[in-house]
C-alpha cells in the first residue's frame, strides 16, 4: 500500500497588541508570506491578537524581527506591541480549507474581487478572480481597494496604463477589464510576482492585453497616462520625481499610511504640485496627482 504523502506550510503566529496588527501583517508580507490571516474571532476585547503569516520555508529570524521592527517604526508603534513569536507546522488541506472559508467575494465600486471557486451573482459590476496566494493585492487591503475604487472612476477608454509594482496583477487586470486602452504594462522588482501577475491575468482572460516586465520604472520607460504605484511610503519617495515625469494625466500613489500624509502632500508642493485629492480607507490613503 502507497503511502500519500500530506504537503505541509510552515507558519509564523505573532501575538501582538490589537494596535500593532497591521504592522505585524505588514512585515510578514515583506517577507513573501504566501498568506496572512488576523484572529479577531478569538480576541473579541481587542487587548491583543494573532498574526499569521504561511510560509513555504521560514524566513530568517534576525531578518523577521528586523521586518517587523519596520513594521512598528512605520505605524509609530513600541516594540513592546509584540507579545510572542512561534512557529508551527500547517497541513495543506486545512489552510486551504480556512481561505476557502473566509474569503468571499468583495465589491469595490465597479469591481467584484472573487477566488476562483466562488459564485458570483450577475449584475453590472466586472467580476476580477484571484487565487488568494498573497494578502496584498487579492482585494481586501485597503491599499488595494483605494486604487481599485481610483481606477474605476478614473480610467478612460484609449488610455495608456502603467502599474508600478503590480503585485498579483489586479490593478492592470482591473485597467484591462474596464476600458479599451491603447497600451497596459506592469511592472515588479519581484520576478515570482510577475509571474503570479501573468497567470492571473491569463485566467481573467486579459493575457494578451497586459505587457509585464520585471524591474521598475526608469528613465527609459515611457510616458502613460495612468500610472499607478500602489508602494509604500519610502519607496515612492525617491521615485517620486520620475512617477511625475512618465504620467500624462493621471498618477495614483497609495500604500501610504494616513499619518505619513504629510510626508507625501510635502513632497509634491516641492514639485509645484497642488492638484491632488486624497481618499482614505481604514488608516491608509492614495493620492490622486493631475497634470499641471
Amino acid at each position: 500500500m502507497l503511502e500519500t504523502k500530506v504537503k505541509k506550510w510552515l507558519a509564523i503566529d505573532v501575538v501582538a497588541g490589537a494596535d500593532a496588527a497591521d504592522a505585524v501583517e505588514y512585515a510578514l508580507n515583506s517577507l513573501d508570506a504566501l498568506g496572512t490571516e488576523i484572529d479577531y474571532m478569538r480576541n473579541p476585547a481587542g487587548e491583543n491578537l494573532k498574526v499569521t503569516g504561511y510560509f513555504h520555508k521560514l524566513p530568517d529570524t534576525t531578518l523577521l524581527g528586523h521586518e517587523i521592527d519596520v513594521g512598528l517604526k512605520i505605524y509609530g508603534l513600541p516594540p513592546q506591541s509584540i507579545y510572542t513569536v512561534t512557529t508551527r507546522e500547517v497541513r495543506d488541506a486545512d489552510w486551504l480549507a480556512e481561505w476557502k472559508r473566509h474569503w468571499k467575494p468583495t465589491q469595490i465600486g465597479k469591481f467584484i474581487i472573487a477566488p476562483p471557486w466562488s459564485e458570483v451573482e450577475k449584475s453590472d459590476k466586472i467580476v476580477i478572480r484571484i487565487e488568494p496566494n498573497m494578502a496584498f493585492g487579492t482585494g481586501t487591503h485597503e491599499t488595494t481597494q483605494l486604487c481599485l475604487k481610483a481606477i474605476g472612476e478614473n480610467c478612460r477608454d484609449g488610455r495608456s496604463f502603467l502599474d508600478v509594482g503590480t503585485g498579483t496583477g489586479i490593478l492592470a487586470i482591473a485597467a484591462a477589464k474596464l476600458s479599451k486602452t491603447s497600451s497596459i504594462t506592469a511592472c515588479d522588482t519581484d520576478a515570482d510576482a510577475v509571474k503570479i501577475a501573468k497567470d492571473n491575468a491569463i485566467a481573467n482572460g486579459v493575457g494578451d492585453r497586459i505587457e509585464f516586465c520585471d524591474g521598475s520604472i526608469s528613465d527609459s520607460t515611457p510616458v502613460f497616462d495612468f500610472v499607478c504605484a500602489n508602494l509604500t511610503i519610502d519607496v515612492i519617495l525617491p521615485i517620486l520625481p520620475i512617477l511625475l515625469e512618465k504620467s500624462r494625466s493621471v498618477l495614483l500613489l497609495s500604500g501610504i499610511l494616513d499619518l505619513q500624509e504629510k510626508l507625501i502632500v510635502d513632497a509634491l508642493l516641492n514639485f509645484q504640485r497642488t492638484d491632488f485629492a486624497i481618499d482614505q480607507s481604514g488608516e491608509w490613503i492614495s493620492v490622486l496627482v493631475r497634470p499641471r
